[in-house]
């Protein structure tokens, strides 16, 4: 027995052992990996599909739904800005409504004064000016006067 335990704590025998378990090990680990890898690879095919199924099912509802509620809230947007402006009318014709207002804005607008009153129309100096400067165009020929209509017309693009 005494050499039975001097085998067993030989170096070449703990060698032997380790390189056994360690061997057992990993062809425990492999063919659990490839098990589970076996099993995993086709739950997880079946599981992709019905993923890609799902989405491409719910691909266009989807799409539909959002540019349906879009165009709700920019229907709803236009609503408010009709009702917005129809407040506006109103106050505007319960304004015209007022012979106060009225006879203000027929004065401002049609230059009207009441009898007895007298009227005065400022002219722009610079307007003046210009209507002087047209007077000389009928002495010209005519094809001056369209050159300058054009040369005019390209000068208040700028």
């Amino acid at each position: 027995m005494a050499v039975k335990d001097r085998d067993r704590f030989s170096t070449a025998t703990r060698i032997r052992l380790l390189g056994e378990q360690t061997a057992a090990r990993v062809y425990r680990s492999q063919t659990r990996r490839q098990a589970r890898r076996s099993r995993l690879t086709g739950r997880a095919a079946l599981l992709a599909l019905v993923m890609c199924s799902l989405i491409v099912a719910l691909a266009y509802p989807m799409r539909e739904y959002v540019s349906q509620r879009a165009e709700i809230d920019d229907l709803r947007r236009e609503q408010q800005q009709a009702r917005e402006r129809v407040e506006r009318l109103r106050d505007l014709k319960a304004r015209w409504q007022d012979d106060a207002y009225a006879e203000q804005q027929i004065r401002q607008r049609l230059h009207y004064v009441m009898p007895g009153e007298t009227g005065f129309i400022v002219v722009d100096p610079h307007a003046a000016k210009q209507s002087r400067t047209d007077l000389g165009a009928a002495d010209r020929p005519w094809y001056s006067n369209v050159w300058d209509g054009v040369d005019k017309a390209d000068a208040s693009d700028q």
